[in-house]
């Protein structure tokens, strides 16, 4: 391989630029263009680069002298304040100062939120289009450090600012009672698991910002004709999510609170809407107490009958997907929402969702204790046959 080297003759080489491969994407410059590009505040007519004699770059401007260049090296002490533009520490996506910033594998900063919305619709770069399908795989958003520091550092009252601007939007998306994120899908109920398959860039969005919020609620409704969602619902508690690869997720939610639809409205792609919470009105009068337990019981044990003379199959897939019907309870009143097994049972009927719809929105345990048991007696009479 030795001798096969120097056979080469120089002469027969093609110039070194010539054998160069250009690797950068940027267009040929003039130093000038490259000065304006890096720093919009000062044009290279107006400084002069000095070379110190352990080869660092200084930067002077003119007429002043030499001893008050200063370095353009956060090892040599703070940047120039005239050198500080915060426009050069603005997102790309939301044209606004960098929060939470982080940078991708191809080399470009955004803020945290803007770029989770991004990828909320494609993994790839909103910049370059390079993929990011591994990046999102992997979910670690971890935060610019030196973006960060020389924030802190050099712009603390647009910090002070943008953070400010922050905790407001965070505040407004954490009402509970107004502008509550809605899903619009299926039914749920009170104390019932409510598995949910996310892949909407719609809801991804709205899952996250629950999450990062805090709250970990979020409204679910079954669609309607004529006002896109029904007229009640019931919130939902995320207990877990599991995020996919591909930036779909799996959220483990259970049912919590029922509501009213106050008002509806759209933000950012979902549905929203302002709600008042539904509890049951309490019983004073100690025989219509006797009385609501006796129906009670009564329609607990004709629910426990018709469960377990459901087929094999049924039963399993019931008790795989709801789980085990709870227990009675003792204090019928105790919760706003009456006993967890009435709900439970009313989410395993196959009963039309207008019908468990109504259901939902009552108020009063006795009515509700009805409905359920002329429900159960239709199913019965099919049993039986």
């Amino acid at each position: 391989r030795a001798q096969s080297a120097q056979a080469i003759n120089s002469k027969d080489m093609p110039a070194r630029d010539d054998c160069l491969k250009r690797v950068s994407s940027e267009p040929l410059l003039s130093v000038q263009e490259k000065g304006v590009l890096l720093k919009r505040k000062l044009s290279l007519l107006e400084q002069d680069v000095v070379v110190s004699e352990d080869g660092r770059n200084k930067l002077k401007k003119q007429g002043e002298m030499p001893s008050e260049v200063c370095m353009f090296s956060l090892d040599y002490g703070d940047i120039p304040e005239e050198l500080i533009d915060v426009s050069d520490f603005e997102c790309s996506l939301c044209m606004r100062l960098f929060f939470e910033p982080v940078t991708t594998p191809c080399g470009h900063s955004f803020c945290k939120n803007c770029l989770e919305r991004c990828l909320d619709h494609a993994p790839y770069c909103p910049l370059c289009k390079e993929s990011l399908k591994e990046y999102l795989a992997d979910r670690r958003y971890c935060v610019t450090q030196l973006l960060e520091e020389l924030i802190v550092k050099y712009l603390p009252d647009e910090l002070s600012e943008r953070k400010k601007i922050y905790d407001e939007e965070t505040a407004e998306l954490s009402h509970l009672t107004k502008n509550v994120p809605i899903f619009v899908c299926t039914m749920a109920y009170p104390t019932v698991p409510c598995p949910l398959h996310v892949f909407e860039p719609r809801y991804r969005l709205m899952i996250r910002r629950s999450i990062q919020t805090g709250t970990k609620q979020f409204g679910m409704c079954v669609s309607d004709t004529q006002n896109s969602f029904a007229d009640y619902g019931c919130m939902l508690q995320i207990r877990n999510v599991h995020f996919l690869p591909d930036g779909r997720s799996v959220v483990d939610t259970v049912g919590g609170k029922r509501f009213r639809v106050l008002k509806r409205g759209m933000k950012d792609g979902y549905c929203t809407a302002d709600i008042e919470y539904l509890e049951d009105v309490k019983v004073e009068n100690e025989d219509e107490i006797k009385s609501l337990r006796e129906l009670h019981d009564l329609v607990y044990s004709q629910a426990c009958s018709w469960f377990q003379n459901l087929r094999d199959r049924f039963r399993s897939q019931i008790l795989q997907h709801f789980g085990s019907m709870p227990e009675r309870e003792e204090n019928l009143q105790a919760t706003p929402n009456g006993p967890a097994w009435c709900w439970w049972l009313l989410a395993v009927l196959p009963v039309d969702p207008r019908y468990q719809l109504s259901v939902l929105s009552m108020k009063s345990l006795e009515e509700r204790l009805t409905k359920i048991q002329h429900i159960l007696t239709y199913f019965s009479r099919d049993q039986s046959k």
